[in-house]
């Protein structure tokens, strides 16, 4: 493994395609070692002739300069690792490179690997995400004007003079989207191979929940399992029961997953809590507390997945204590009403920004903020929008 890190043929070329999608991934040698495990050598060229949107097998060949004979092969293994996603539309497959994340990442640590050294790559996951002192991998992800991801709020908890629309409701999404399947967490399996345990003993298996064509991807590579709506509906009912935070896309066309989050393996709510409080877009509300009737007992703080609470003293006398909230950090889910046992918790509506319509203006937005939406990457996404699929 690992024995082409300093091939500039390949990883090189690989890093600045990956570098053209929204979320980049800052080069440096943990990265490099983790490409080098993920990608032979041929994939990593492969993966760096990919165009900005789908593509055929016809033009794969054309931008790598293979036959398809070579190249079929290697793309089916890299759709096996997660590494490229096929889509079928009729008769023709189009291929799309996977970004790092939201992407190859996570599904790496999707299903059981037999092929790959996991502890390692968890190790190096690891120290590449949370360990350069210079954050670069949290400002490429969360330092945005635009989040790339969403909380949910607990429908159940949402003041009934609230309007809340269908992409506001992890229900309405999931009943919507026509087709789901769950599979693993991938931060917590990551985090299993660093002899780390939940918190909240929250499950790895059968928690995530993915949607539409990416799902329909998933279940055929055997990184997620299709379900019913009903079951998909329970696994939201049973993050509930562990008050976990539910995490979305940014959009309110055709969201293509739910994960369902806790503080101590999430690593989107592990950007909030290192020092960015708006890496994940509100859910449009915020906590209310009821000081004469909270009696500080900290459940609610248990709860909160943002650590978004804190015991003070109570200024009305008694109690002695009660909670106070950042509405800074708050996502507005309402984890922390299920677990109050005097009802003084409540959600308040708070103003928002405009949540992108479909994943193509989502990127647009973030890459214009990052000063990145040049001309050619202009027409990678026209090119994706006139194809229908993908990031339309």
């Amino acid at each position: 493994m690992g024995h082409h890190i300093n091939g500039k043929g390949s990883i090189v070329p690989l890093i600045d395609r990956l570098n053209k999608y929204p979320i980049g991934l800052p080069d440096n040698e943990k990265l490099r070692e983790i490409l080098a495990i993920l990608f032979s050598e041929d994939e990593a060229f492969v993966a760096s002739r990919f165009p900005l949107q789908e593509a055929t097998m016809k033009e794969l060949v054309r931008a790598t300069g293979w036959e398809e004979e070579k190249l079929a092969p290697v793309l089916d293994m890299m759709a096996e690792k997660g590494l490229v996603m096929d889509m079928k539309y009729g008769r023709r497959t189009y291929w799309l490179l996977m970004p790092g994340l939201i992407g190859f990442f996570e599904l790496t640590f999707m299903k059981q690997r037999q092929d790959l050294p996991v502890k390692e790559l968890a190790q190096l996951m690891h120290e590449y995400l949370f360990e350069d002192p210079d954050d670069s991998m949290g400002n490429e992800m969360f330092a945005s004007k635009t989040p790339l991801t969403r909380s949910l709020a607990y429908e159940e908890h949402i003041p009934v003079h609230s309007e809340v629309t269908p992409y506001e409701s992890a229900r309405e999404i999931i009943k919507k989207a026509g087709y789901g399947a769950v599979g693993m967490c991938y931060c917590r399996h990551k985090k299993e191979h660093l002899n780390q345990t939940c918190d909240k003993n929250a499950p790895t298996e059968g928690i995530c929940i993915s949607l539409g064509s990416g799902a329909k991807f998933m279940v055929r590579r055997g990184f997620a399992e299709e379900k019913s709506v009903d079951e998909l509906l329970a696994v939201i009912d049973k993050a509930r029961d562990l008050n976990l935070t539910h995490i979305t896309d940014n959009i309110r066309h055709k969201p293509s997953f739910i994960c369902n989050c806790c503080s101590c393996c999430c690593e989107l709510l592990g950007g909030v809590l290192r020092g960015f409080p708006n890496g994940v877009a509100k859910a449009g509300f915020t906590l209310k507390i009821d000081a004469e009737s909270c009696n500080g007992c900290g459940l609610c703080q248990k709860a909160c997945n943002v650590e978004a609470l804190t015991k003070v003293d109570n200024p009305a006398g008694k109690p002695k204590y009660t909670m106070t909230v950042d509405p800074e950090r708050c996502l507005g889910c309402g984890a922390c009403v299920s677990a109050c046992k005097t009802e003084s918790l409540s959600m308040l509506p708070v103003e928002k920004p405009e949540t992108p319509e479909k994943k193509k203006d989502l990127f647009k937005q973030i890459l214009k903020e990052k000063k990145r939406l040049t001309p050619h990457v202009i027409q990678g996404v026209k090119n994706t929008v006139m194809r229908k699929i993908g990031m339309s």
